[in-house]
Parts: structure tokens; sequence; C-alpha cells
């Protein structure tokens, strides 16, 4: 493969965008979810940065096995 893009490079980035978005999606429905507890300062941050990482590594995690089953 002279060249080319070996196949664990492609899992990689597609853990990295699947983590992308994990994490986007987690800060809208983390930060939208806890202000609705009527959670502020630090709790608020704390909440959403551990929504954040949970659905930013599951959805990275799906992402990398899908991208893995096509090459």
């Amino acid at each position: 493969m002279a060249g080319g893009v070996s196949c664990f490079d492609r899992v990689k980035v597609g853990f990295m965008i699947g983590m992308c978005v994990g994490m986007a999606s987690g800060a809208l429905f983390g930060g939208f979810s806890a202000l609705r507890f009527g959670l502020r300062g630090r709790e608020l941050v704390q909440n959403v940065g551990k929504t954040m990482v949970q659905g930013g590594g599951t959805f990275g995690t799906f992402m990398a096995i899908g991208t893995g089953i096509r090459c």
C-alpha cells in the first residue's frame, strides 16, 4: 500500500470524529438537563463535563467499531 491510509488510521479518525460529535451532543443534552435540575457553578460544570466525556467515549467507540467493520 504505497501512500494509502491504513485501517488503524481510519479507525482512529472514526473514533475522533465520534468523540467530537458525542461530546457536542453531551454538552447540549447535559447542559439542558443540568440547568433543568437547577445546578449552577461548579456542580453544573462537573455534571456537563461528565456527560460530555461519557457521550464522547460511547459514540466514539461505536464510530470506531463501524469504521473497523468497513475496512
